[in-house]
């Protein structure tokens, strides 16, 4: 065997994708645009934060999460997030809150899974409250005060990676 798979709904999907950690498929490029001082947002465990940032997860029992960060406005360098947005309850109101804590110029990276992905959707995976095309992101973040927004093409690990810079205060 080449890979181990999993079969949903008569197509295989790489098995490693059910098991978390997918930050590793993104951490190589978001070292190039994530500098400086940051968090992650979601990562789970320890071991699987990005490299140099501050770890925050519900898992980690420190009174912190997505929705409450150790960190005043505009003090964070970036902030980076891998598969997190799909779970929270209102994923525009943790871009928000994320907003206020970044300093101008600071980067937002996201990685989320893409909607081509039949097993991540929501009515597939209960573990998922939304699912993502990358659009919406997109279009939240140029009417939020963010430039420099770029967003990838799904990957083979059926995610998209999206970076933008905070452009105000």
């Amino acid at each position: 065997l080449m890979i181990d798979t999993i079969l949903y709904k008569n197509k295989h999907y790489p098995k490693f994708q059910t098991r978390g950690n997918a930050a590793q498929f993104a951490i190589p490029y978001a070292l190039h645009v994530c500098k400086g001082e940051g968090v992650d947002i979601g990562c789970s465990k320890v071991e699987w934060a990005f490299p140099g940032a501050r770890p925050i997860d519900l898992n980690f029992n420190d009174n912190y999460d997505a929705y409450n960060l150790p960190y005043d406005k505009n003090s964070l360098d970036y902030i980076f997030s891998s598969h997190c947005l799909e779970h929270l309850p209102n994923w525009v109101e943790a871009l928000d809150y994320w907003t206020s804590k970044l300093k101008k110029e600071g980067t937002l990276f996201l990685y989320i899974p893409h909607y081509s992905q039949e097993y991540w959707r929501p009515w597939n995976n209960k573990k998922h409250i939304h699912c993502f095309t990358g659009e919406e992101i997109v279009d939240y973040l140029n009417s939020s005060g963010y430039k420099k927004v770029f967003k990838s093409m799904p990957d083979l690990n059926n995610s998209i990676m999206i970076t933008a810079e905070k452009n105000n205060e």
